[in-house]
């Protein structure tokens, strides 16, 4: 099989290659540590090895060590993560993770930190795939994936006229055909072998077809309940791009993205694909790792 993900291996440590601390700070840093809780807990795991004699760690004295370095809940948590981890790097099928959401709420932040953490290295974004479709077709041929996805509404001049919402029309109709060139991309990664993770507003639950063989697919949806918080990330987005996205375009259309949200948050509902809060980044992406470790879990325990 092709190289899917680029991970560390956990050393744990042996006779021949001793343990070492920068390299296990590094694996607990995926757990969602801290660098100085992760570098305090590999330094007070080697010292437990010095003082004992031992040449490698094991994971039940390491989650003791921890324990007594974080504390009961997050010292369990780490070790556990760890463990988790350590047996997702040996599961031999590819990782499709989905994040959707409404513009602004941190979905392409969260997919950057989760691929890193899972050492996957193709990412994209719906954005992308609508960009590199408007190359190649005309806005005449296909006017809809020409706009924002909170403006797509101006693709369909007689939607007042039909008495349909062309907010909601216009969103759904560019997330037809851009989820064509995301099945396409998908399907690609799947006979390469390859770990992909994709963020955008046009994964909508629902509309995807669902991918069960061969992979371990998770899906889920990142929102933003509280209005000012959502602004807010605007603000920040505008810094970050020193202004590449126009801040008043999104403020001022803040009302009819939300409303696209409250569709987007609806849609998972029903088809029961989990929504994250991102009102805490570190939770938001600790949220998503979990979603995978368990849909990993899920792929162990099914009989060969």
């Amino acid at each position: 099989m092709p190289e899917r993900r680029r991970i560390d291996p956990l050393h744990l440590g042996t006779d021949e290659h001793p343990y070492s601390k920068g390299l296990m700070a590094r694996a607990l840093m995926r757990t969602g540590l801290g660098v100085e809780r992760s570098y305090e807990v590999a330094r007070r795991v080697e010292q437990d090895l010095a003082a004992s004699g031992k040449h490698t760690a094991e994971f039940d004295r390491m989650q003791e060590l921890a324990v007594e370095v974080l504390g009961e809940a997050d010292g369990g948590l780490a070790i556990g993560r760890l463990r988790r981890y350590q047996e997702l790097d040996e599961l031999d099928v590819p990782l499709i993770i989905l994040i959707g959401g409404a513009t602004g709420t941190g979905k392409s932040t969260i997919a950057a930190e989760v691929a890193y953490r899972l050492g996957i290295t193709r990412v994209t974004s719906t954005d992308f795939v609508r960009q590199t479709m408007r190359a190649l077709f005309t806005p005449e041929f296909l006017p809809a994936i020409h706009y924002s996805s909170f403006d797509a509404g101006r693709a369909l001049p007689t939607a007042q006229e039909e008495e349909v919402d062309p907010l909601l029309h216009g969103f759904l109709e560019q997330t037809r055909h851009v989820l064509v060139g995301i099945q396409a991309a998908i399907e690609r990664s799947l006979e390469e072998g390859w770990s992909m993770v994709i963020e955008g507003v046009h994964l909508v639950p629902g509309m995807l077809p669902r991918l069960v063989e061969n992979a371990v697919v998770v899906e889920c949806v990142i929102t933003i309940r509280n209005e000012e918080t959502h602004a807010g990330h605007f603000w920040i987005r505008d810094i970050a791009s020193e202004g590449v996205r126009p801040l008043d375009k999104y403020l001022e259309r803040l009302g009819d993205i939300r409303y696209l949200q409250d569709y987007i948050v609806e849609r998972a509902e029903v088809e029961r694909v989990p929504v994250i809060e991102n009102s805490e980044r570190e939770k938001a992406i600790g949220g998503v790792m979990e979603l995978v470790l368990d849909a990993a879990d899920r792929v162990q325990k099914v009989p060969q």
